[in-house]
């Protein structure tokens, strides 16, 4: 098939080598497992007859599936496996054998029921590395209950930090909390995989996607513990540093600056026509500026309003003051500064099916660019995994499909051209 085609082609990147055994679906864990694919890793996907519930998420369809899976799924192999099957734990615990990874997003328990217990592979492979991302983690009294983005948002405290201040409470427009605990899985992983490499034996890793938010808060976690002070929505701006925000240009669009040394905020006042305010006692600090914000802010947003935003880009760049327009995410895709990064990139099945999509952001000396393959359809590599990794006869994997522990690959849907509209890239 193309895909074998495409990923015997590839060279090889830093984790060539190291085979992952992924259970995960939906976002959290499909993320995190696609960075170690991307990395070189051998990915395989096991799914549930009806696949990644990724798969069927609306409103974009490529080649039968959604355009969310396809961002998420690249550089892996599908295998179906009904895990409620009487034969499946002992074909799961085979591919666990040839496997230096396991990663999995079930609820805790989950997996054990249907016959495959963490503790017990371990035990019967200590070198296993072994990574389990939930929504609360395996301990604490919330560990089994289901858990999604927005439920960890709400929880973690991070929507009561985003919005404008005197607003409700906001989910950000990314799903943060399923993107924290992907790559904080990629990290615990990769330490694992040095211990391994320098003790022998592998380690278990249990990601909360509440823990993630939670660090996440970071500063103003620590701001609330050491004051006692609850802190609320941040708006478009920083709350110790008031040149530190959005403004809104002459044009209708908005910059944001970072204004936040002695340096910047000169340049700053002089840039906006205002130099009288840096010999103004009111603004003489970072603090003093802190302390009559209001005031200063009643001065500098109508000078904004003087040029557009790519003359205030213009501008700040020359006085050496970090800015940025607010773009939105057409504009983000088509700027020069993400294509050098080759930051949107094409995949292809080989067959006439492509899909842009979000690139790589890790950027190393050994990871060629351009070594991508498609993401698989439900089950296509089901046959291959079993006798190129168990060694299995075609006798034997018949006899698997036969039985139903194992699921024939599905098959290309007639629209197997469709693309997403235009309009939409």
């Amino acid at each position: 098939m193309a895909s074998a085609q495409q990923s015997a082609a590839r060279p090889p990147g830093p984790l060539a080598g190291i085979r992952v055994l992924d259970f995960t679906q939906f976002l959290s864990g499909p993320y995190g497992v696609q960075m170690l694919g991307d990395m070189g890793a051998e990915i395989i996907k096991v799914e549930s007859p009806a696949g990644d519930l990724s798969r069927t998420v609306p409103p974009h369809f490529i080649r039968g599936d959604s355009a969310y899976f396809h961002t998420i799924n690249r550089n892996k192999k599908s295998i179906v496996v009904d895990l409620k099957h009487e034969s499946a734990p002992e074909l799961i615990r085979s591919l666990m054998d040839q496997c230096d990874i396991v990663v999995e997003n079930f609820r805790p328990g989950v997996l054990a029921r249907l016959g495959v217990d963490r503790e017990v592979e371990m035990e019967r492979r200590p070198e296993l590395i072994w990574a389990s991302i939930s929504g609360f983690g395996q301990t604490g009294p919330l560990r089994d209950l289901t858990a999604y983005d927005m439920i960890v948002q709400a929880l973690s405290g991070t929507m009561s930090l985003t919005g404008e201040r005197g607003g409700d409470p906001v989910r950000t427009g990314l799903p943060i909390g399923d993107l924290a605990a992907g790559l904080h899985a990629v990290i615990g992983i990769l330490a694992a995989l040095n211990r391994r490499t320098r003790e022998g034996v592998g380690d278990y890793i249990d990601i909360s996607m509440l823990d993630c938010l939670v660090s996440m808060v970071d500063y103003q976690a620590t701001y609330y513990l050491e004051s006692g002070q609850v802190p609320g929505p941040q708006g478009s701006g920083h709350d110790s540093i008031p040149t530190y925000r959005m403004f809104q240009a002459g044009d209708g669009r908005a910059i944001v600056t970072t204004a936040n040394t002695e340096r910047m905020w000169q340049a700053m006042a002089r840039a906006l026509g205002c130099p009288e305010l840096i010999e103004d006692p009111r603004f003489a600090r970072n603090a003093d500026r802190l302390r009559n914000k209001e005031a200063l802010w009643s001065i500098i947003e109508p000078a904004f309003l003087q040029h557009t935003a790519d003359e205030w880009v213009e501008l700040f760049n020359e006085a050496a003051i970090p800015v940025g327009t607010v773009n939105d995410v057409a504009s983000a895709l088509n700027s020069p500064q993400v294509a050098a990064r080759n930051m949107v990139i094409e995949l292809s099945d080989g067959e006439g099916t492509t899909v842009r999509t979000v690139g790589n952001p890790i950027k190393m000396a050994t990871l060629p660019e351009g070594r991508n393959s498609f993401p698989p359809a439900l089950g296509q590599d089901g046959p291959a995994i079993l006798q190129s990794v168990l060694g299995l006869a075609e006798t034997d994997i018949a006899a698997l499909v036969a039985s139903g522990v194992v699921r024939p690959p599905a098959p290309v849907p007639a629209d197997a051209k469709h693309k997403v509209p235009a309009s939409a890239h």
